[in-house]
């Protein structure tokens, strides 16, 4: 099936042609549905901590970082900003120069709300010779959105989402990586050290440098941190081969393979590589100003408390496991723990023997933790915390997309859509064992969770590989818990006027350019 000069182009790229192989046979077989025993609600796979229960795992937090533990925050941060910018670029192309929709409209009418604004005159004055007001009275409202979005302006159409300017403050504007380090100084600070690191695009890194070298020692001061900050990139290797629809390989007009990113579950790679107790995952887009950050901060101290008590209990009984000391009432117990607060349940439990039985609990107890902060269902998009049947049988807690629900079940769609939470990515994980050593991630992804998506380029339409997502088949087979987080921890940027949402204006007035 493959040329001398494709088998080149696979190794050349850190792949085996066995692995390629295997990614055409799922183009052509697809991916099977999950088997979903029930949507996760408070009380049945949800915890929802009171304000006592708060508390505790507040306190258990600080301790946990005083011992000295190394916590990093992890954010996915190789998104490009262009579709923040659909609307605006869709503008820049129409055949009418006035604001037409209400998109356009909103846009323009609350254009000193934005936190680039400044940055945006300074462009259309180099550019145009005047400032954003003066253009918007001539009516040249085409020139204010190319002095945003092109290169010779802010180039906020190519630049990554984590570079533009989101918030405003009394000393000056701040991205969404500045606000990254902010919060990692406010949670994840051990020992007086915050690590962070951002999976960025190879096109971006550079930039990404450039403003840390900018701004890090000024955070430094500001919060009294030292801060470790790295980098990396999605692994070539990690990139799937595109498909024709009749599944054979997909070639670009010179002959060679196409390869695509295989999704946001290429970097389990990245994570694996994070040398750490602990480490906190965001999304790079979803922060706040300042003013609002204590209810992040707290819930995100209760939720890595709750990861602290989960993991300890575990290791307590892996221990006990491994001593061979215990009774009948000692087993009874983990088999609780395991199936009440991991929720991860067999049907058939009571019927293995002793030794297969300390196997059992052994394996489940064994495995990468985390902690998932769930919000209450307000119809955004994006997958939820569901009660999964696993490749082995059993049950546990699962966030699905929605592409890995059968549309043609109703029972399945009913559950899919009248789920109570969803998940706002907000993720604490432990991803050590008992002994100290870490996990090697990419063991505990199941790899029938992968889905097909339709593509096309250059006009030719594709079938593309989407690898397992990164906290969906990629953590399948980890231990999880899910804590209700309140809405207000949630605030993502997906169009350039959700900035104009309360939940990212600054504090004070806003000041006209």
């Amino acid at each position: 099936m493959f040329t001398e000069a494709d088998k080149k182009q696979i190794e050349g790229r850190g792949m085996t042609v066995a692995q390629v192989e295997r990614q055409l046979v799922q183009h052509r077989e697809g991916f099977p549905f999950l088997k979903i025993e029930a949507a996760a609600a408070v009380g049945k796979g949800i915890i929802a901590p009171d304000e006592t229960e708060q508390k505790e795992a507040e306190k258990l937090w600080e301790d946990y970082k005083r011992e000295g533990h190394k916590v990093v925050k992890f954010v996915p941060a190789s998104g490009a900003a262009s579709r923040m910018f659909k609307n605006m670029f869709a503008f820049l192309n129409a055949d009418y120069d006035t604001p037409q929709t209400d998109f356009e409209k909103t846009f323009f009418d609350n254009i000193t709300k934005f936190a680039f604004r400044k940055a945006l005159c300074q462009k259309c004055h180099a550019n145009n010779g005047k400032s954003v007001k003066e253009l918007i009275a001539e009516g040249n409202y085409k020139a204010v959105v190319a002095n945003m979005l092109n290169a010779e302006g802010l180039n906020y159409g190519q630049l990554p989402k984590g570079l533009l300017l989101f918030h405003e403050y009394e000393d000056g504007p701040r991205t969404p990586m500045e606000e990254h380090l902010v919060e990692a100084a406010l949670y994840a600070n051990s020992d007086g050290e915050a690590n962070v690191h951002f999976t960025v695009s190879h096109d971006h890194l550079q930039l990404f440098e450039k403003r840390v070298e900018e701004k890090k020692a000024y955070y430094e001061k500001k919060f009294g941190v030292k801060y470790h900050i790295s980098f990396s990139e999605q692994k070539p290797s990690t990139d799937t081969i595109a498909a024709n629809p009749d599944g054979t390989p997909f070639r670009n007009e010179d002959g060679t393979l196409l390869f695509r990113p295989g999704g946001h579950g290429a970097l389990i790679e990245n994570l694996n590589d994070i040398d750490s107790d602990i480490i906190f995952v965001k999304n790079i887009d979803n922060v706040v100003p300042d003013h609002l950050k204590e209810t992040t901060v707290l819930w995100k101290q209760v939720i890595a408390g709750v990861l602290v008590k989960m993991q300890r209990k575990a290791f307590n009984y892996l221990e006990i496991l491994d001593s061979g000391r215990y009774n009948h009432e000692k087993l009874e117990e983990i088999i609780r723990f395991v199936q009440r607060d991991l929720c991860c349940r067999k049907a058939d439990i009571k019927e293995l023997e002793d030794a297969e039985l300390v196997c059992y609990l052994k394996q489940k107890l064994n495995r990468p933790m985390r902690v998932c902060g769930v919000v209450k269902n307000v119809g955004e998009p994006g997958g939820g915390p569901f009660l999964a049947y696993n490749q082995d049988g059993t049950v546990s807690l699962q966030i699905l997309e929605s592409s890995q629900i059968d549309k043609n079940n109703a029972e399945y769609m009913k559950m899919f859509t009248s789920g109570t939470h969803f998940n706002p990515v907000d993720l604490v994980c432990a991803t050590r064992d008992y002994k100290g050593h870490a996990f090697n991630l990419p063991q505990y992804v199941d790899h029938q969770t992968g889905f097909i998506s339709s593509k096309s380029k250059n006009g030719k339409e594709l079938k593309a590989l989407e690898l397992p997502g990164l906290w969906n088949g990629a953590m399948s087979d980890w231990n999880t818990i899910f804590v209700e987080v309140p809405l207000a921890t949630f605030n993502p940027v997906k169009t350039v006027n959700d900035l104009l949402r309360d939940s990212h204006q600054g504090a004070c007035a806003h000041h006209h350019c």
